[in-house]
């Protein structure tokens, strides 16, 4: 009896192991290949997972940031528009620049997802630079730094209809790919968007297109130039004392008249100066979509004293930043119009493209005709002034040059200059604004350092676009 219960067990558990086998024979031969794919399937849907990083690329499509493996950024073009582009922190976030603007459109997005898919990946931007120009800017920055020793220095290439950034080129600038090696933390600041400076005589065509926007002066008013006026107990002087007599506002412009930018504003009157002022832009950022972008509340020259006023006029004792000049600048150059700059013209994101549209402000900041007259102006100054070293022949080119002092304690540095040239081409028609800005080269003044440097780059640019000459 008792050897029977064992047999029993024993017969059981044989056909116990048989009906398993039978199974494994099932599902691991004969239906191999349905089960396995079932077992991925699965694997894929609940796999934890975190896209790329969205990639960088230049408007003809050169790449600017890249991933590796192993989730490592990567910046082929090394240095080049490194305080534009910023870098990926240590942390996986942007930092500076467009990096750190777009780090949200750039991440790759957390979540599940099959196995060999990558529906989680970062949309890719693509920016509105042209990499010629920024390469060429770049290596003019450079050239500047051998022949001026220039202590920095910054140009801005704008599209003056559509506010598209062609080039923003920094100089000093660093490796994004070895970031973590910079002790000075400054050198990751663009300028161009986060360091403000008084700018000089660049600025007198904003006070003269104000005065001739309220038909106070036109460009052949004139004025009785001695040399200098006392406004209170300050003297303000002409540069190098000069005396020029009877000119009238053309001239002014042409030989840079500190004097006759103070009758440009006072002929306008000091609340209509302010509230142009802040039509231009002056007291606000521009929006540019770089990160930490700041401004000038200029609340030492909106103390309302004659002085400020006076100095205000010809670009002295009032901030601002590069871009906002850029942007100012461009309503000339723009019949009057005011454009939004910026940096990226289309985001790609799983196949689909959005393309960013330009952003014109709902209002004329100036006539059309104050444009034109301006304008004329500004051509004078090239053909016949301080920015005759511009000239490009065939074409007509408008600008203006500006050697500022710079604030230093109580007042202003005796040795220390910024030079500036700041202009646009074809001037009937512009396609292209430039601002030329070096911090303390070793040159007299900008039409000896920045104009030289402006009219290389139009010209690269004119030859570059093949634009057809406006007279033989």
């Amino acid at each position: 009896m008792r050897q029977w219960r064992i047999n029993l067990i024993f017969i059981l558990i044989i056909l116990f192991g048989a009906a398993i086998i039978g199974r494994l024979v099932y599902i691991q031969i004969i239906n191999y290949n349905l089960y396995r794919a079932l077992a991925q399937g699965q694997q894929g849907i609940f796999q934890p997972f975190k896209g790329a990083r969205g990639q960088i690329f230049f408007k003809g499509g050169e790449v600017l940031a890249m991933n590796m493996e192993g989730f490592f950024r990567k910046y082929p073009q090394e240095s080049m528009a490194s305080q534009t582009i910023g870098f990926l922190g240590g942390e996986g976030r942007g930092q500076y620049g467009l990096e750190g603007y777009y780090d949200e459109v750039l991440q790759g997005k957390e979540g599940f997802q099959e196995v060999g898919l990558n529906h989680n990946k970062g949309a890719d931007i693509f920016l509105t630079i042209d990499y010629n120009i920024q390469f060429t800017a770049e290596e003019l920055l450079k050239k500047a730094k051998d022949g001026l020793d220039i202590e920095s220095g910054q140009i801005v290439v704008l599209e003056p209809f559509s506010g598209k950034i062609l080039a923003l080129a920094n100089f000093p600038n660093f490796n994004p790919n070895y970031y973590f090696e910079i002790k000075d933390f400054q050198i990751f600041q663009n300028p161009v968007v986060q360091k403000i400076f008084e700018p000089g005589s660049v600025f007198k065509p904003i006070t003269a297109a104000a005065a001739i926007d309220q038909q106070k002066i036109n460009p052949q008013t004139t004025y009785i130039d001695t040399g200098s006026m006392r406004i209170g107990g300050r003297v303000i002087s002409n540069y190098d004392k000069k005396v020029w007599g009877e000119k009238n506002m053309t001239e002014v412009l042409e030989r840079s008249i500190n004097t006759g930018a103070v009758f440009m504003e006072r002929e306008l009157g000091h609340n209509l100066f302010l509230e142009y002022l802040d039509r231009f832009g002056f007291f606000e950022p521009t929006g540019i979509d770089l990160q930490g972008e700041i401004f000038s509340t200029n609340k030492e020259f909106k103390k309302g004293y004659e002085i400020n006023f006076a100095t205000a006029s010809f670009g002295q004792g009032i901030e601002m930043t590069p871009i906002q000049l850029v942007r100012a600048f461009s309503v000339i150059a723009n019949a009057g119009k005011m454009v939004k700059p910026y940096m990226v013209e289309k985001i790609v994101e799983n196949g689909e493209t959005m393309e960013i549209s330009p952003a014109l402000f709902p209002k004329e900041i100036i006539s059309q005709k104050t444009a034109s007259q301006v304008t004329a102006m500004l051509i004078s100054v090239i053909e016949q002034g301080s920015g005759r070293l511009a000239k490009i022949p065939g074409y007509y080119v408008a600008g203006k040059t500006g050697t500022a002092q710079v604030p230093e304690g109580r007042g202003y540095s005796a040795e220390k200059t910024i030079q500036s040239f700041i202009g646009f081409a074809p001037a009937l028609e512009p396609r292209f604004l430039i601002l030329v800005k070096l911090d303390n080269p070793k040159a007299r003044t900008a039409e000896y350092s920045a104009v030289p440097i402006f009219q290389e780059l139009a010209k690269y640019i004119i030859n570059y676009w093949q634009i057809p000459p406006d007279y033989e």
